[in-house]
Parts: C-alpha cells; sequence; structure tokens
C-alpha cells in the first residue's frame, strides 16, 4: 500500500520512532534524514524547554509542524473519562478565522473521535476519503494530507498530535511520520514534567487559599466578611465563574449568604428549599458534582441555571455540616477534573475546620463579655445602688430635722436626683444583660438617637430617662411605633410649643388600663401648651397610632411652673407647658 493511503494496521513497527531511525542508520542515512536529524533533536530541545502546561502543548505544535513541513498541528487532550476532547491546542489557524469556527473539536464523532478510542498513528492522502471523517465546519480552512500519532506519558495515552496540509503539496512520508513520532515521544515526557509542575503548583495554591481563609476566619474580624474570603479563594482556585458559600436557613434549606462573582450576582439571599435534591445530598455531608447546571433538571432556582460544571461541597467538620461551598462554572467550560475535584473537597474541609474553631473563638470572647458585663451589673446593683439608696435615706432624714424651708427643698431635690440616678443605673444594668448584637438595634439606642438628632434644631438636648428592661419587653412593632411617636412629639415641641426644656421617659413597667402590661413614651416641655382651638392634627395622629395596637394617647399640662408635669389627662391649655403621653401593650 503506498503511502498515500496508508492505514494504521498498514505501518511497519518500526517506522513511527526512535527505532525505525536507529534500524534505518544502520542501512545508512539517507541524505534527507541526515539533513532533518539535526532539526530533529533542535525540535526535542525545545520541547523540553519549558514547564508550563499550556505553553508546552503550543511549543509542540509549533514544533511538529515545523518539522513536518505542514501549514497546521493540533494536539486533542482526552478527558480523563476517555469519552472526547478535554482540550485542543492548534497552531495555524489564525485568530479570526478560530473566531468564525467557532466551537473546538469536541472528539465526540469523526475521525478525532476514532483516534481516542484507536491511539494509533494514522496517515491520509485525503481526509475526505477516510469513511470515519465527517467534514468541517463553516470557515474551517481546507485541508487534504493528514497525519496523527499519540502521545503517552508515562504510559497512559494524553492524547494525539495532528499535523495537516504538507506545504509542499502530496502526503507525509515515511520519514514525516517517523519524526512526529519521535517528538510525540519526547512530547509526552515534556507533558509528563509540566503535568507534575503543574500538579505542584496547584497544590500550592490551594494550601495558600486555605491559609488565607484560616486568617480572615480567625483574625476577629466579622462573619460576613470572613466568608467573602472563603468565597473568593474558592473561586479563584478553582477557575470557576464564581465562589458561592451557602449557610442553613432559619426556614430549613441552605441560604446564599456570601458570593465572589466577576459579575454582579442577585443571588445573596437565595434559599435553596430542604425538599431540593441536592441540599438533602448537601446536608448528609456528600458531595455533589453537576456535569452541566444548564440542562440538569434537579435545578430548581434561575441562580443555577447561568452556570454550566459545578461542584457543590459539604462545609463539614467532626461530623458537623455548617453549610455549602459551591464552585460554578461557565456553561460550556470543561469539567472539573479528578485533581481539581480531590483539591476543592480538601479545600472545604479546611475552611470548615476554620469555621468552627472561628466559632468557637468568638464563644468564647462572647462568654468573656457576658461574664464581664455580669460583673459590672453585680457591682452597680450590689454597690452603687445600695449606697445610693443609702445616701437618699440619710438625706431624707436630714431633711425631716431641718427647720429651714429652704434647706428641706434643697434636700428634696438631691432626693429626687438621686432617685433619677438610681433609675438611670438600673437602665443600664438592663442594657448591660442585653446580648451585644442586640444592643445596637434596641429600642433604648433609637430613642437616644431621635434625642440627639432633635438636639439641633432645638438648640439643647432634651432629658431622658428609661424605667425597666425597654430593649427586652418592647416588641419591634411596638418599639417602631413608639419611636415615630417620639418624633412627632418632639417635632411638635420645636414647632409650636417655643419650649427651653423638653423631658423623655420611657417606662417598661406600666401596667394599662385593661390590665396588661405596656410602655409607656411620656415627653413634656416647658413651652406655651396648646391653646383652645389649636391644630391638634399630630396629636391626633398620635392617638391612631396608638390605638393600632391597643393602647392610647393623650396629654396634659407640661414641665413649665404652671403644669403640674404629671401627664394627668387635663386639656387646660393654661401654659405651662404640655406632656404628650403615649403607651401601647408590648
Amino acid at each position: 500500500m503506498s503511502a498515500a493511503h496508508a492505514s494504521p494496521e498498514s505501518e511497519p513497527d518500526d517506522d513511527s520512532g526512535a527505532a525505525g531511525l536507529t534500524a534505518r542508520g544502520k542501512q545508512g542515512l539517507s541524505a534527507e534524514l541526515a539533513v532533518r536529524v539535526p532539526q530533529l533533536l533542535e525540535a526535542v530541545r525545545s520541547v523540553a524547554a519549558g514547564l508550563e502546561l499550556h505553553t508546552t502543548l503550543d511549543r509542540i505544535c509549533e514544533t511538529a509542524a515545523e518539522l513536518a513541513d505542514a501549514r497546521y498541528a493540533a494536539i486533542g487532550a482526552v478527558a480523563e473519562e476517555g469519552d472526547g476532547l478535554v482540550d485542543f491546542v492548534f497552531h495555524g489557524v489564525e485568530g479570526e478565522t478560530a473566531g468564525l469556527i467557532g466551537r473546538l473539536p469536541d472528539g465526540c464523532r469523526g475521525l478525532l473521535g476514532a483516534l481516542i478510542h484507536e491511539p494509533a498513528p494514522v496517515r491520509l492522502a485525503n481526509l475526505a476519503d477516510d469513511p470515519r471523517s465527517c467534514g468541517f465546519p463553516e470557515h474551517h480552512p481546507p485541508m487534504r494530507s493528514f497525519l496523527g500519532v499519540p502521545i503517552r506519558v508515562q504510559g497512559e495515552i494524553f492524547g494525539n498530535l495532528y499535523v495537516t496540509e504538507k506545504r509542499s503539496g502530496g502526503s507525509f512520508s515515511d520519514y514525516d511520520l517517523a519524526m512526529v513520532g519521535v517528538l510525540a515521544t519526547e512530547a509526552g515526557i515534556a507533558i509528563g514534567n509540566a503535568r507534575l509542575y503543574e500538579a505542584a503548583q496547584q497544590r500550592e495554591r490551594w494550601i495558600d487559599g486555605s491559609v488565607a481563609v484560616t486568617t480572615a476566619l480567625l483574625s476577629g474580624g466579622g462573619a460576613e466578611e470572613a466568608l467573602q474570603v472563603v468565597a473568593e479563594q474558592a473561586r479563584r482556585l478553582s477557575g470557576s465563574a464564581a465562589g458561592v458559600v451557602l449557610l442553613p436557613a432559619a426556614e430549613g434549606g441552605l441560604e446564599v449568604v456570601a458570593v465572589a462573582s466577576e459579575r454582579p450576582s442577585k443571588a445573596l439571599g437565595t434559599v435553596f428549599p430542604p425538599e431540593n435534591e441536592f441540599v438533602a445530598e448537601i446536608l448528609d455531608g456528600k458531595i455533589v458534582f453537576v456535569e452541566d447546571a444548564v440542562t440538569d433538571p434537579r435545578m430548581v432556582t434561575d441562580f443555577a441555571r447561568v452556570y454550566g460544571p459545578m461542584m457543590m461541597l459539604p462545609l463539614q467538620s467532626d461530623g458537623r455540616v455548617l453549610g455549602c461551598l459551591v464552585t460554578p462554572r461557565a456553561p460550556g467550560a470543561r469539567p472539573f477534573t479528578e485533581t481539581e475535584r480531590t483539591l476543592a473537597a480538601q479545600f472545604a474541609a479546611q475552611a470548615a475546620l476554620a469555621l468552627m474553631t472561628a466559632e468557637a473563638q468568638r464563644d468564647r470572647e462572647r462568654l468573656a463579655v457576658y461574664e464581664d458585663r455580669d460583673r459590672i451589673a453585680r457591682d452597680l446593683h450590689d454597690l452603687v445602688i445600695q449606697r445610693l439608696f443609702a445616701t437618699g435615706m440619710m438625706l431624707e432624714s436630714a431633711q425631716r430635722q431641718s427647720v429651714a424651708p429652704e434647706v428641706r427643698e434643697g434636700v428634696g431635690k438631691a432626693v429626687d436626683a438621686l432617685d433619677v440616678t438610681i433609675q438611670e443605673i438600673r437602665t443600664a444594668i438592663f442594657a448591660l444583660q442585653q446580648d451585644p448584637t442586640e444592643t445596637p438595634s434596641g429600642l433604648r439606642t433609637r430613642v437616644l438617637r431621635e434625642i440627639n438628632m432633635a438636639a439641633v434644631p432645638l438648640g439643647f438636648k432634651p432629658t431622658h430617662r428609661f424605667v425597666g428592661p425597654v430593649d427586652t419587653m418592647v416588641g419591634e412593632l411596638t418599639g417602631k411605633n413608639l419611636i415615630a411617636a417620639l418624633r412627632e412629639a418632639l417635632s411638635n415641641a420645636f414647632r409650636h410649643a417655643g419650649a427651653s426644656r423638653i423631658d423623655v421617659v420611657v417606662d417598661a413597667t406600666v401596667t394599662l388600663r385593661d390590665g396588661r402590661h405596656g410602655v409607656r413614651l411620656t415627653v413634656a416641655d416647658d413651652g406655651v401648651g396648646i391653646a383652645d382651638g389649636g391644630r391638634r392634627s399630630g396629636l391626633h395622629n398620635l392617638e391612631r397610632r396608638a390605638e393600632s395596637l391597643g393602647g392610647e394617647s393623650w396629654y396634659g399640662p407640661g414641665a413649665g411652673e404652671d403644669g403640674d408635669g404629671d401627664g394627668d389627662e387635663d386639656e387646660d391649655g393654661d401654659g405651662g407647658g404640655t406632656t404628650v403621653v403615649w403607651q401601647a401593650p408590648y
């Protein structure tokens, strides 16, 4: 059979490698081969020059094309499962033409697919004549002559090396086959070295990423920031389009709490329901791999359907599943290799261990804070309040013994000030008994914020006093309406009262008319009071707000000289300021 119609079965065993060259050398080198051996040696040296895998593949393609005098060369890397190509590196086709061609060969059919299942040298004079050929896509350059040889790495098939379209025309010769065969053998060694180097670099990157995650989690920063670091590192290390962290949701299932993506994502807060098949497997501690999220029927959220290959790794440590780490790639991207899956699973386990350690650290710190706050609260209650109470009793005794009216009045004011101080200390004790994470959004804090804001237009800061466990007893709805009532009362005092003094009291120990426990807001000023026939729209708003909660609101004399400031329902409007009272059940 001529070279133009040679098939894998018809190629002689000594015609495709160094052994063939040696055998021919014993018979005397031809002039052509004598010229091409130095070229081959230079090609071998060039192939072994680098360690980066993709650069090595590019260099092999370029060298093979020069060695065989071909216009085009390519390497098809076979997938681990052996059912197609996972990578396709080419030489000779311009970038613009490659863009027009579109998708690269996948090796699932045609001659390239046949070479995957039958890894042996193939030499053809015309590709179109081979029954295994399935033609070329649109915009593909014409190719007739073809030469393909397998590349083996440590005895395993890595892929195939192809050269096409002999520049001088005609078919590839026996010498071309021998040269490319030798190059493929050396390429296997170079690819093996590049793979080992890349694997070492990859493991080093994953280790560095694990260290970064552990450092972030144990640095004492916020939990959200640490989880974001986990997501970002997972995305970067796995070469994914996004990194996502999910934690158990309050209503069941898993909730997205951190997303790292090149594009803005609306996935934050998305909840995967507990009945989802993936959620059940993750919570059982199983790793889930998805070949294509776009077509997988188990994907029930729009978030997942915009991605391709996906890894879903449980954040599991000591038998406890803390959450899930998801690393999805773009649609059409290559699947995750076994090595990537193994390294990602190890990273997730390390991140879970760091999460548990950070949680334990935060628990210890929180316990220390609680213990310190309890100690302060006990000292305030057992020492400070008792001493103030004893001082007040001594002052009251001195007041009874005094005969001078001005002394009795001054002592009485001092006793009243001590009572207020005791109430404020008790309020501080209640605040100390709150969870530190709840304190910033507590009712007490919001009341103080409103008072501080009102101080700017008023020109002075209203006094305030809290009675009882305001933060723990008052619910969110009642607290929200109380803040609105306070804002309305302070606004009225500024716009209409012309007050120079405002007292704000929030009392969480009152009993309402119907016997229920509730909270009472009292805002007293020393302004002009409410004139007969004056506007009362703001007061009506307060009444409606209180009544909607089952409470009530009224106004009375204020804190001026003509008012008693007790807030009793009294609409005389004779000056002395105004006291607005608003109360509702917890």
